[in-house]
């Protein structure tokens, strides 16, 4: 009877021992990795495509300004191409200086009232007041109403800034020279964007 009632508290003893090993926890599993962050939160600035500039011909900034558009071969119009006009654009205007000039900078092309939804000129334009795509030419600081090819003094290296004006009205002056057109920009200017090439003769 002693020994029935022993054997049966053993067994009690080693069933708790068991249970209590397997009532412990187990190892939790790994928590999901946290999301990559953005591109924002990481500190990048996103690109803003259609920002608004101008070029001339294929050229890099700085690049030499070709012969065939200056006093050594054809002089003819370079082909000037832009992008981004800003909204409420009414017309565009384009002026060639040459900041270098012996005399202070010299104007060697102006086109106003280029049409806001226009993305540039092509290449030879016509000696004419008003052009295909209704530009009007202004007057240069050699008072020709048409494109004067730069002619920098021999053996001096100058810079040609091609300079894009969205302008919020049409220009309507009855002189088209480079101080009526600064006149007409003041306060009607949206945005301007420049290109600078460089020649050397």
């Amino acid at each position: 009877m002693h020994c029935s009632r022993f054997a049966l508290i053993a067994v009690l003893i080693i069933v708790v021992v068991i249970a209590g090993g397997c009532t412990s926890t187990a190892p939790s599993s790994p928590s999901s990795p946290a999301p990559s962050p953005t591109a924002d939160q990481q500190g990048n600035t996103p690109v803003h495509a259609g920002a608004f500039s101008v070029r001339a011909d294929a050229l890099t900034p700085g690049s030499v300004l070709p012969d065939i558009y200056t006093c050594k071969g054809a002089g003819e119009t370079p082909e000037v191409v832009w992008d981004g006009v800003p909204s409420g654009t009414k017309s565009l205007a384009l002026v060639l200086d040459d900041p270098d000039a012996p005399n202070g900078s010299f104007t060697h092309w102006i086109v106003f009232n280029l049409p806001p939804d226009s993305h540039g000129l092509a290449r030879a334009q016509p000696n004419a007041k008003v052009l295909a795509n209704g530009g009007q030419q202004g007057e240069t600081s050699a008072g020709s109403r048409v494109y004067y090819p730069p002619c920098p003094p021999p053996g001096s290296t100058h810079r040609y800034v091609f300079r894009l004006y969205a302008v919020d009205m049409d220009i309507t002056q009855p002189t088209a020279d480079r101080d009526s057109l600064d006149w007409a920009l003041t306060g009607h200017t949206l945005a301007k964007t420049e290109f600078t090439t460089t020649f050397r003769r």
